[in-house]
């Protein structure tokens, strides 16, 4: 299993039709709004809450089957010690249920060519498969055990306790940029949901019972916190007439909303004033790594949209402002350099992080920086041309996975989990083409001219502190 970050805005679709009458053009490029995109997507709600959404594409005879739960690492505490509990659960989810013992759920997959997987974020958990159309109503009836039915045995919980524990060492202690990651978001959203990792703290990990994760998984594993969206060669009335079989005898979760409620107002998601802190960190880079952080925006806000647009502006690719200026001119002094907005769906950071050549200092690049950071919101960094660049590119991603039944699942998915519809795109499309430059340099000046941030760095010359 896999614990991967989030970047929800541009996660892309499949299916696009663009007649004639579309081809509208703004500027020197193409309208993102203008262009239809033509899913063949229906959605069903079953009594119990459950929602399902199918698109059929019939091209080939294979499918992907995606489950959305809505909960994630924010939804643990440290006060109760539980940090890393949905992860875990993440793990057990895989190691047998009622009738699909242990071992089943690897067997019936390798052995019909398919492949799985799944990943828990701060916001959600995700589970996939993508196999033969004929396998189907096995797969159906097997998430179905898996939601109703975990075994959560404690063999393979002692046995998954360990792969977790080796996954923390691997994406944190051993790794600069994982260790870099994880003290950002300490540090932006102290005493907040969101401060800390996925994965868990280490001392959690260590104690965490099967209780505490049966609980997890009988508070939130319930049909009305969940999305299955179905993509491929399937026919939607004999789909609907399997999920409604497997499915629909699930009981929901009760008092599922109120707990997501205490959940959410159980810290301020505004984090911290950042007031231009500085952080060593010890870690095995040979030359120092840095990030300048500053509190972002939520999902859905328009501040988060022209965020995109203004971190892609100025850092997208060899050509860019960025890397222009620090990478590729007559006196570098990064080997790397990107601005980066994470959203996540009740806040957000922007970040800016680099890699310093050997031979430059912390304190110089800080300096350089300093005095630099208002040139970004300058016409030479932001200008027409480069929106509609980036607007151009905006909808090149657009078209860039339009290949496969497991990223038009993902793409429709990831809208109803966030946003309950998964038309949303239809939204971000106009609200991106809607940006002007005007609003890009204002939103640029209102981060680049403050002192609200923090600067993070790790080196192998750095004296040690515990994260």
């Amino acid at each position: 299993m896999t614990n991967k970050i989030p970047v929800i805005i541009l996660i892309l679709i499949s299916f696009v039709s663009c007649s004639s009458a579309d081809k509208k053009t703004h500027g020197t490029g193409s309208s993102l709004s203008s262009f239809k995109l033509n899913l063949n997507a229906k959605k069903f709600t079953l009594p119990n809450g459950l929602r399902v959404i199918i698109s059929e594409n019939r091209k080939l005879p294979i499918f992907s089957f995606l489950t959305f739960y809505d909960v994630g690492g924010r939804f643990e505490s440290r006060e109760n010690g539980t940090t890393g509990a949905t992860h875990f659960l993440e793990h057990m989810m895989f190691k047998g249920a009622k009738k699909y013992g242990p071992g089943e759920f690897e067997r019936i997959i390798e052995s019909n060519g398919g492949r799985s997987n799944a990943y828990t974020t701060f916001d959600s958990t995700v589970y996939y498969e993508s196999l033969s159309s004929s396998v189907l109503a096995e797969i159906i009836e097997l998430e179905a055990d898996r939601m109703g039915n975990l075994l959560i045995e404690e063999k393979s919980f002692e046995s998954e306790r360990k792969v977790v524990l080796e996954e923390r060492k691997m994406r944190y202690e051993n790794s600069p940029g994982g260790k870099l990651f994880l003290s950002m978001m300490q540090t932006v959203f102290k005493s907040t949901p969101y401060g800390g990792s996925v994965i868990g703290d280490e001392k959690d990990l260590l104690s965490l019972s099967r209780k505490q994760v049966k609980n997890f998984f009988n508070t939130f594993y319930a049909p009305n916190n969940a999305t299955i969206v179905i993509v491929g060669d399937v026919d939607t009335k004999k789909t609907m007439s399997l999920i409604n079989k497997f499915f629909g005898s699930l009981k929901k979760q009760e008092k599922l909303e109120a707990v997501k409620e205490e959940v959410d107002r159980g810290g301020s998601y505004d984090g911290v004033s950042l007031k231009g802190q500085k952080i060593n960190l010890h870690g095995e880079a040979p030359n120092p790594i840095f990030i300048g952080a500053y509190k972002g925006e939520a999902l859905g806000t328009r501040k988060a949209f022209v965020l995109d647009i203004l971190s892609s502006m100025l850092s997208g690719g060899a050509s860019s402002y960025l890397a222009q200026k620090y990478v590729l001119g007559k006196k570098p002094i990064l080997s790397q350099i990107y601005l980066a907005n994470y959203n996540l769906k009740n806040s957000g950071v922007l970040f800016l992080k680099g890699e310093l050549l050997k031979g430059t200092s912390l304190s110089r690049m800080k300096k350089i920086f300093s005095r630099d950071k208002k040139k970004f919101c300058s016409k030479e960094a932001l200008n027409v041309r480069e929106l509609q660049k980036t607007k151009n590119k905006l909808l090149v991603e657009y078209y860039g996975e339009l290949n496969t039944n497991y990223g038009v699942a993902s793409f429709l998915g990831l809208r109803e989990n966030f946003f309950n519809d998964f038309k949303y795109y239809e939204k971000e499309l106009t609200t991106y083409e809607s940006i002007t430059l005007e609003e890009v340099v204002s939103v640029c000046k209102e981060y680049f001219t403050k002192n609200n941030y923090a600067l993070i760095n790790i080196w192998n010359k750095n004296k040690r502190r515990k994260l």
